[in-house]
């Protein structure tokens, strides 16, 4: 019999479709991990901003499109918050409505007088309204397998040095460790039965090989992760946006392994840094060449170059494809027109033509 669907697993099969960018998928799995059993978010979008490296304003944009997931009201931060996404997605938040939701502890007192003065609707008309309120769902996420939160423990540390560096260490704590007990072993070998003497002698060498194992293990976690920190140091200092092009065949060279052996030790690894805790499969991301051999860009940076472009156009001035790949150039992206209409299309971006019509209806509506 197949499980529950849990309210995380829910959402993350939405927000692929509404957040194509990555660096907007870090902040709203940041923010999936805030939220309550009630899908309420308990989190200070401002410090998770400021802990990201990502802009206020971003954050907020990632938030809005959040709130437009299912279960309606989920990511909101206060009941009336909840109440009202519910009510707008009805298209039932007028001012009447908005001003009893503003007003929900006089609705909690019965102070029906007062919210009728504020609404400015009849006896007749608050009591419909109240029954709107009464079909919304307070706590969204309720009907969904309350799911059991674990603390991810990270495998590496990583800490800023007083020399400007990094330190990365391993944690200890996630280390699996072998104990030999030598004395013992001493003990039970003096028996002259050869059989048990050879089975003795294969448990200790099964055992010193295990230790041998585990070590090399650690020592490669350590090894992957420090070219990990090396590679991604702008990250660290600068945020999401700084995120550089990596591959799994980069740090294999730098460290003298295998492709086989890097992607193993990467997955369900994670690494705790002063932006959070992340998977170190996170780090790897797609390169995007540049021009006149120049250092190359991320795919994620390059989208979010491209989405930076089309946001400032005005309706006089509606970049096609081909401007977007001069203007690339420009700033160094060695990129082909077919893979930016390819990045505009999974970013949810009407084409030049519909962009054009769409601004010129919206300057028409704005001067009346």
């Amino acid at each position: 019999v197949a499980g529950q669907v849990s309210l995380r697993d829910h959402l993350a099969q939405q927000i692929p479709f509404v957040l194509p960018d990555v660096t907007d998928r870090l902040i709203a799995q940041n923010f999936v991990d805030q939220l309550d059993d009630c899908g309420y978010l308990q989190a200070d979008i401002v410090e998770a901003g400021e802990r990201l490296g990502a802009s206020l304003a971003q954050v907020e944009r990632v938030l809005a499109i959040l709130q437009g997931l299912d279960p309606p009201g989920v990511f909101a931060r206060s009941l009336a918050e909840c109440l009202t996404i519910q009510l707008m997605q009805k298209d039932r938040y007028d001012p009447a409505m908005q001003a009893l939701v503003e007003n929900l502890e006089l609705l909690a007192r019965r102070d029906f007088a007062t919210l009728k003065r504020l609404c400015g609707v009849d006896e007749e008309d608050l009591l419909d309204m109240l029954g709107e309120i009464r079909q919304l769902n307070p706590k969204p996420g309720s009907g969904y397998e309350a799911s059991v939160s674990e603390a991810i423990m990270p495998d590496v540390i990583v800490r800023a040095s007083s020399d400007g560096g990094w330190l990365v260490e391993l944690n200890p704590d996630t280390l699996p460790r072998v104990l030999v007990n030598q004395s013992y072993f001493s003990r039970v070998t003096k028996t002259k039965d050869a059989e048990v003497q050879a089975f003795l002698s294969n448990c200790m060498q099964t055992a010193n090989w295990l230790t041998r194992s585990l070590d090399q293990r650690a020592n490669t976690i350590m090894k992957v992760s420090s070219e990990i920190v090396r590679q991604q140091d702008a990250f660290l200092l600068h945020g999401v946006d700084h995120l550089r092009p990596l591959n799994l065949k980069t740090v294999a060279e730098a460290i003298e392994m295998s492709e086989s052996t890097v992607s193993r030790v990467t997955s369900n690894k994670y690494m705790l840094t002063p932006r959070g805790l992340f998977e170190l499969k996170y780090f790897f991301t797609v390169s995007i060449s540049a021009v006149a051999g120049g250092d190359s860009h991320s795919a994620e940076a390059v989208r979010h170059k491209i989405r930076a472009l089309i946001l400032q156009e005005s309706a006089e001035a509606v970049l096609s494809d081909d401007a977007i790949v001069d203007m690339l150039r420009k700033g160094g992206v060695d990129l082909a027109r077919r893979t930016v209409a390819k990045y505009r299309e999974a970013m949810n971006i009407a084409s030049s033509v519909q962009r054009r019509r769409e601004k010129r209806a919206l300057a028409k509506v704005a001067g009346f």
